[in-house]
């Protein structure tokens, strides 16, 4: 990128894969993107739908993609507070057990830690719990066909057929078939966003249409599978970082005293998403994590002729072909972020309160980390993902002693290069015991 950038200069379009793609490398120019009506999101997550979860209808119905879009509300303000209670009970129910053993260490491989306890604790919080059988087993089964689906995400994306990735195909009918809405109403507790998104999703099918399964298993797939390599790297770099671990640890303490909360032998804690708010270095913690391991980017699709004016000229795009805005290109520049390949947990902080201001060229820049995406594509579930790291790591720097056990460095694996949060090449053994 940087070779051609300096080639090309800041705005270039490269044929990738049998597709024209504009891509913008400055941040002072991105606004071309966002303000332009002529370029739609929408036809770029409508295929994905299609090819990866088997959902046509968005295809041929915009009234019912605008519904859907609608209950996105329900994962904001006091539907937000609600979702963040039942996480915090769910994570709970996950992590009490380990207090009351002995104070031995227990080994886990960190991604394989992550993955389980964010799958099952968001699962449980957004989709509320299974009645019939065993739960544990039901979780489980739909954990490990999860995963076995979600390797295959980047082929899924591409214009390989299905039919060519082994199972994966018979792997989707049967994680499809375990969100239908028979089993959905087996549910108890389904969190509100999920009821609404049922509501709609009846009134466009009927009740026995296996479509309305492959939309909650895109819901399903929107909410873990960026929060996981997330959650991963971020406990990754404090395993890593000592300092970091005891500074965010010493601020978790510091609030639970305030409010007058110490730590029993039970989970007694209590935290508002205001009071998760003021942990400024946790949630620079996470932003330092976004902005390192994110490689994700920001595509429109062009759907007429037009000409984008900027700084340095007139730009003209063909109808049917891409724009892209690639934020690791910000991400990883030395005139924003200094040292950017550095991990530094207090990046986001400025004596000892929030930091917003970055600069490039001299200008202050309205966008400096886009983990999320902006505009009409920005995720809606990013206040529910980011809490949630939030709420595990609370409760594992408040109750428990954590040590990474392999010197190895971990880089990341890439297959994920332009859609979200990469992956790790390999996964790194951890210990963890209570507290003393």
């Amino acid at each position: 990128m940087r070779t051609l950038q300096k080639q090309h200069g800041d705005i270039f379009t490269l044929l990738l894969g049998g597709k024209y793609i504009t891509l913008i490398l400055d941040p002072c120019q991105y606004q071309l993107v966002i303000k332009n009506h002529k370029l739609s999101f929408q036809m770029f997550t409508k295929k994905i739908m299609k090819k990866v979860f088997s959902i046509q209808k968005l295809m041929t119905n915009d009234d019912l993609n605008d519904e859907l879009h609608d209950c996105y509300q329900l994962l904001q303000g006091k539907s937000l507070d609600v979702l963040m209670e039942n996480t915090m009970q769910n994570l709970q129910q996950v992590f009490e057990p380990q207090l009351f053993k002995s104070t031995n260490w227990d080994m886990a491989y960190l991604l394989t830690f992550c993955s389980s306890v964010i799958f099952e604790i968001t699962f449980t919080t957004i989709y509320g719990r299974f009645l019939a059988g065993d739960r544990k087993k039901f979780i489980t089964e739909l954990q490990d066909d999860f995963f076995k689906f979600d390797n295959k995400f980047p082929y899924l994306v591409s214009d390989i057929p299905i039919e060519l990735l082994g199972n994966v195909k018979s792997i989707q009918k049967k994680l499809i078939k375990c969100l239908t809405s028979e089993n959905i109403a087996k549910m108890q507790e389904l969190s509100e966003v999920v009821q609404m998104r049922q509501d709609i999703l009846e009134k466009y099918y009927t009740f026995k249409d296996a479509e309305i399964g492959a939309h909650h298993l895109g819901f399903l797939w929107a909410s873990v599978a960026n929060t996981i390599p997330t959650t991963f790297w971020v406990m990754y770099y404090l395993l890593r970082h000592p300092e970091a671990m005891a500074a965010l640890r010493d601020e978790i303490d510091h609030l639970l005293q305030s409010t007058g909360q110490k730590r029993g032998s039970g989970f007694s804690i209590h935290i508002t998403r205001e009071q998760l708010d003021s942990l400024v270095y946790l949630e620079s913690t996470i932003l330092e994590a976004l902005r390192l391991c994110s490689f994700s980017s920001i595509i429109r699709f062009v759907q007429e002729d037009l000409t984008l004016p900027s700084e340095t000229g007139d730009y003209r795009l063909r109808k049917g072909d891409f724009i892209a805005i690639f934020p690791p290109f910000l991400h990883y520049d030395p005139e924003i972020f200094e040292a950017p390949e550095e991990f530094r947990f207090d990046r986001f902080t400025e004596n000892g309160k929030k930091k917003t201001t970055f600069f490039k060229r001299g200008k202050k820049l309205r966008y400096y980390l886009l983990p999320f995406g902006f505009g009409t594509s920005k995720c809606p579930g990013r206040f529910l993902a980011v809490n949630e790291i939030k709420q595990l790591l609370v409760i594992l720097l408040t109750y428990f002693d954590l040590e990474i056990m392999d010197d190895k460095l971990i880089q990341l694996d890439y297959s994920r290069f332009l859609f979200g949060i990469q992956y790790p090449n390999s996964d790194v053994l951890f210990r963890y015991k209570v507290r003393s």
